[in-house]
């Protein structure tokens, strides 16, 4: 199983015009092939009077799910082209609609490529890429006085706190990625003089 991959942080919009046709190319984080599918919907209902809505999208962490779509262009001019753009910067759970309002001039074979694969490339310049880790959830559990322990220990730690419950002893769930959880757990144990307490509750790609 992959440790990380590479997305796109939530959605984003550009648009060019190239010979009096616009090209609005979106491009979104997705989290399974479902979700790529509404999402190409979506700008469908939104542009249904659009020449065209081509699409490509990669739904799986190892980029082995790819699905693309010329939407009525020539055979290989538009989908095929986005995918090689998203594939470009090594992305994975993204997916990429480039709508076409025809402006009267045709461009040929070469200059829709230009077009398609060119408008998912200046979109995604304009996103933020992160990197998703596989990671662990854990919480822990401690009374108040390690409080000021734990976050002395976590402070220089790639870890993120989710949520801290003070009712009670303090319940503290965060998330790290999952190859460092036994050196951090180890670490945080010898800190709290072997009291440290906690449980995995789950494991899942996280963006830090």
């Amino acid at each position: 199983m992959i440790e990380s991959y590479l997305s796109v942080s939530g959605e984003n919009e550009s648009e060019t015009v190239i010979e009096r046709s616009r090209f609005i190319c979106r491009v979104k984080r997705i989290g399974n092939e479902d979700e790529a599918r509404a999402f190409i919907e979506g700008v469908r209902k939104v542009h249904s009077q659009a020449t065209h809505n081509c699409y490509a999208y990669v739904a799986s962490e190892d980029g082995n799910i790819c699905r693309f779509s010329d939407d009525g262009e020539p055979q290989g001019t538009a989908g095929l082209p986005m995918l090689e753009a998203l594939k470009n910067r090594s992305l994975a759970m993204t997916a990429a609609v480039v709508t076409r309002y025809f402006g009267g001039i045709k461009l040929g074979a070469g200059g829709l490529v230009r077009a398609y694969s060119g408008s998912v490339t200046d979109c995604l310049n304009r996103s933020a890429i992160v990197s998703n880790e596989f990671s662990a959830e854990i919480k822990i559990t401690l009374p108040y006085e390690d409080y000021s322990v734990f976050l002395k220990f976590v402070s220089d730690k790639k870890i993120k706190i989710l949520r801290s419950d003070f009712a009670g002893n303090i319940a503290i769930t965060c998330v790290l990625p999952r190859i460092s959880i036994k050196t951090f757990t180890d670490g945080l144990n010898d800190a709290l003089l072997g009291r440290l307490a906690y449980e995995r509750t789950g494991d899942y790609f996280f963006s830090y």
